[in-house]
């Protein structure tokens, strides 16, 4: 009787163990998911090479006289804009940083949906990456108001914010003093989302043809 009392103490103690084990193996993933990322990037940022971002190999090797292996403000940024997996929703005043207009591009040749807001007057300047990405079929709208479009924020895969006061210009991100806040807050991204959908529907084209 003993025996069978003992077996059935050890089985109940093995059955709690695993309970016990599965409860934590839970808690600790319901962590890690609410772990929100919350990044702040500041600007002039230093030059490095950006190659291997842009590469599938990561064994890539690029003989640029550029430092390699650096992790800098631009690289980081460039790392959220490219971890895009669906989609990219860009509104900003000016875009002339080629690295910036070919993340956008290999992220379109991968098959991510990308739409691009941009200001009317700024997007024919010399130099402007507009242009570029029509041609290669990314879908782009221009405001059309009376006032600048001077927004300067992304969208990534509709849960990761960037915004700040960086416009996406080589003079911007080596030169001037400026700053970009990358975060996951929806409380955060879900107003960028609404700003972002409100203009684009506005500068809707069909609706100049219709008037």
């Amino acid at each position: 009787m003993s025996l069978m009392w003992s077996v059935k103490v050890v089985g109940l103690g093995v059955m709690a163990l695993s309970l016990s084990l599965e409860l934590l193996g839970w808690v600790f993933g319901r962590c890690r998911r609410r772990r929100t990322l919350n990044k702040v990037l500041f600007f002039p940022s230093k030059v490095s090479c950006v190659e291997h971002l842009f590469s599938q190999n990561s064994a890539c090797s690029c003989f640029c006289p550029l430092p390699h292996g650096v992790e800098t403000s631009f690289s980081c940024l460039l790392r959220h804009i490219l971890s895009a997996s669906s989609s990219l929703d860009l509104c900003v005043f000016s875009f002339s940083n080629m690295d910036l207009s070919r993340a956008v591009l290999l992220l379109h040749s991968k098959g991510v949906t990308i739409r691009v807001l941009s200001d009317k007057d700024y997007s024919a300047i010399t130099g402007s990456q507009i242009g570029v990405l029509r041609k290669a079929g990314v879908c782009v709208r221009c405001d059309a108001g009376s006032v600048h479009m001077h927004h300067k924020f992304a969208v990534v895969d509709g849960r990761l914010l960037i915004t700040g006061s960086l416009n996406w210009t080589l003079t911007a991100v080596q030169s001037n003093m400026e700053n970009i806040i990358i975060t996951e807050e929806a409380e955060l991204v879900q107003p960028f989302i609404k700003e972002f959908n409100q203009i684009w529907a506005l500068n809707d084209p069909a609706l100049f043809y219709k008037r």
